[in-house]
């Protein structure tokens, strides 16, 4: 059985070349069913968030010697792959003409087909409404809500004060309670 090291204990063997692929690969262990499932709340297509989860851990790995480790080795692949579902949002927005300033339609019509979704109905309409939120109210509505993530990490991963998340998360809270209780 693999020891399982603390995360400054990580970022010292990530240093050492002799120890770097045996810690890369616990990193890659201890991270991956979160990252995975943040990035799925972005795209909410399984295939795409395997496929973006790989490019993250790809692109942590290439720039390791770049890691200072100022921040929290967590922070850094979260930030890794926020970049990584933005750059891949604004992909599909510019094929499917949508603003940025517009309800991700596409990403409603993906959330309707997708197999891999077992939500029932009330699952997909909270879904429905957090795709109409802006998306740094989605991605702080997300961290937040699903993550259960604390705002002074939010903060070192999205480089934004705690005041203003807090403020972000109130107003998405609003936006989403506003949209579910729509039609009732």
């Amino acid at each position: 059985m693999m020891r399982q090291y603390t995360e400054d204990e990580l970022i010292e063997r990530l240093r050492d070349p002799a120890a770097q692929r045996g810690a890369f690969a616990q990193v890659v262990s201890m991270y991956s069913e979160k990252l995975y499932w943040h990035i799925r709340k972005m795209v909410l297509n399984h295939d795409d968030a395997n496929d973006l989860l790989q490019n993250t851990f790809l692109k942590a790995w290439i720039n390791l010697d770049y890691f200072r480790g100022d921040a929290k080795l967590s922070a850094w692949l979260y930030k890794i792959a926020i970049n990584e579902c933005i750059t891949f949002l604004n992909k599909q927005r510019n094929q499917n003409n949508v603003s940025i300033d517009d309800t991700d339609v596409f990403l409603i019509e993906r959330l309707k087909g997708d197999d891999y979704l077992d939500g029932d109905e009330a699952q997909t309409r909270l879904q429905q409404a957090i795709l109409t939120l802006p998306e740094k109210q989605r991605l702080v509505f997300n961290m937040k809500y699903f993550d259960r993530m604390k705002y002074g990490d939010m903060s070192e991963i999205l480089g934004t004060s705690v005041g203003a998340l807090k403020a972000s998360y109130h107003h998405a809270v609003k936006k989403v309670e506003e949209f579910l209780t729509r039609d009732l």
